[in-house]
């Protein structure tokens, strides 16, 4: 009688520990899993983890079409770095000096480019016909001056000084389109230095060749100074 009792208690307790294995296993298995998780997620979600997201840490596994990406990327960049090994750099060119410009001209009033001083030409087109600007357009070729290439300097000049006007007149005593001071220098042009805005040109270029060279010489020299 008492061994009948003692096996079904045996038994009972046998029954009782696999119920609760049973129980506690399965409970310890999730436990593990949510642990797990939750690293994971730290480190997916976690600040400066630098993760994208979920799908992408999924696909992040050897072969996916995530690590083919980054690894054509990384070859991207390697291939640029090579690349930028290799550049040369190349410098701003040294532009030559005024005065170095000068010495490589002539200077002779005839030519163009840059004169003496390191003067700079001024480009202009030919001006309007039967005007005092086509008057000393034509008549700068018989002082040696080539019109195309110092007209623009004496259009700036005698805009400046008179705007190309024959009776233009200056309190200091200067008349004219040359601005000639006093104006009855220009007599030794013509006698109607006055009024003719021809003998005022011949006048001026003469004086412009004497003292400058060239126009642009005397533009130059007008552009330092505020006369010529």
């Amino acid at each position: 009688m008492s061994r009948h009792r003692t096996g079904t208690r045996s038994n009972r307790r046998k029954r009782g520990l696999i119920g609760r294995v049973g129980i506690v296993f399965p409970v310890a298995i999730f436990a593990v899993v949510a642990v797990i998780g939750v690293a994971v997620g730290a480190a997916v979600f976690g600040p400066g983890s630098g993760a994208f997201n979920i799908a992408q840490a999924v696909e992040a596994g050897p072969g996916s079409h995530t690590i083919a990406l980054l690894e054509a990327e990384r070859a991207q960049l390697t291939a640029m770095t090579t690349a930028a090994r290799t550049l040369t750099v190349v410098v701003q060119p040294k532009l030559a000096s005024p005065a170095e410009v000068a010495a490589a001209t002539t200077g002779n009033g005839n030519g163009a480019g840059t004169g003496g001083g390191g003067i700079v030409y001024v480009t202009s087109t030919p001006p309007n016909p039967n005007t005092a600007q086509s008057i000393a357009y034509n008549l700068m070729a018989s002082f040696g001056f080539s019109p195309t290439t110092y007209f623009g300097c004496l259009l700036d000049l005698w805009n400046r000084e008179s705007g190309w006007r024959y009776d233009a007149e200056n309190p200091s005593g200067a008349y004219g389109i040359p601005q000639a001071d006093p104006g009855s220098k220009m007599s030794s042009a013509g006698p109607d230095w006055q009024t003719n805005p021809a003998t005022q040109i011949k006048w001026g270029l003469g004086y412009i060749k004497q003292l400058y060279g060239n126009p642009c010489g005397a533009w130059s020299f007008e552009e330092a100074n505020g006369y010529y």
